[in-house]
């Protein structure tokens, strides 16, 4: 106050409008490091301002930063990783918010295998379903088809008929193994459906219609030519989502 009162008053009030004016911008930021259990950073965590839908992706290096105030609510949100929140208070603004997300344990089904393989094709043909015969068969077939043969055996024979060798054609491009509505319903399957509807807050007849939306700029040739999505497809749509999200709405509200 003695520095004040040395100063002109409309100097005094300039500077004290400055000083309030840093304090509370420096309130209107919450950052911090987001880890696994083992403390790990975790890159591409989607934090959302659940007031404000203000939404941030953690860096490579696992740090964030948001803007919020006292009272907001953050959600952490990761796939594969349970989901964090957070009621701000005044110390949140005051030093780093740090958040370990605990890892969701993955069960595959898929691999449990209740008889004893024996390495005998016939006889463990019989304890597998109908699945699990037309993927052994296809399996030793691929083998099969593999297999170089001896040049000898489709030599021709002397005076047989030799067809000469030319270009040959195309038979065009392989089918792809999944459309856009396989990859749509895997989608529906394996993100949270709180992503859409809390997250990106989607109404539920919404979610098919933004999803489609956002695969019209989605590279995914390689997902519908196999019909394999990575764990890594997911987090690329999840991150296009929550950029694309604004669109959408626009969109929306203009039909």
């Amino acid at each position: 106050m003695l520095f004040l009162k040395k100063m002109p008053v409309k100097t005094s009030l300039l500077f004290l409008i400055f000083f309030l004016s840093l304090k509370i911008s420096a309130q209107e930021y919450v950052f911090g490091k987001i880890t696994n259990e083992d403390d790990v950073e975790l890159r591409e965590v989607t934090v959302i301002n659940l007031n404000t839908d203000e939404r941030s992706v953690s860096d490579q290096n696992g740090h964030y930063m948001i803007k919020a105030s006292q009272g907001d609510e953050l959600r952490f949100t990761k796939l594969g990783y349970e989901r964090a929140s957070q009621r701000l208070i005044k110390i949140h603004f005051e030093k780093p918010l740090n958040i370990a997300l605990k890892q969701i344990p993955q069960e595959i089904e898929e691999v449990e295998i209740k008889y004893r393989v024996t390495g005998n094709l016939k006889e463990d043909s019989k304890h597998f379903g109908d699945r699990g015969k037309v993927k052994k068969m296809k399996d030793e077939l691929a083998s099969y088809v593999a297999r170089k043969s001896d040049p000898m055996v489709l030599a021709p024979r002397h005076g047989e008929f030799v067809q000469p060798v030319g270009k040959g054609f195309s038979i065009g491009k392989i089918k792809n193994r999944w459309d856009d509505i396989d990859f749509m319903n895997f989608l529906m399957k394996e993100i949270d459906e709180k992503f859409f509807t809390e997250d990106l807050k989607l109404s539920k007849p919404e979610i098919s219609s933004f999803i489609f939306f956002v695969l019209k700029g989605f590279e995914r040739q390689e997902i519908l030519k196999y019909g394999q999505p990575k764990s890594a497809d997911i987090v690329r749509f999840m991150d296009a989502s929550t950029r694309k999200i604004g669109d959408y709405q626009n969109r929306v509200s203009k039909k």
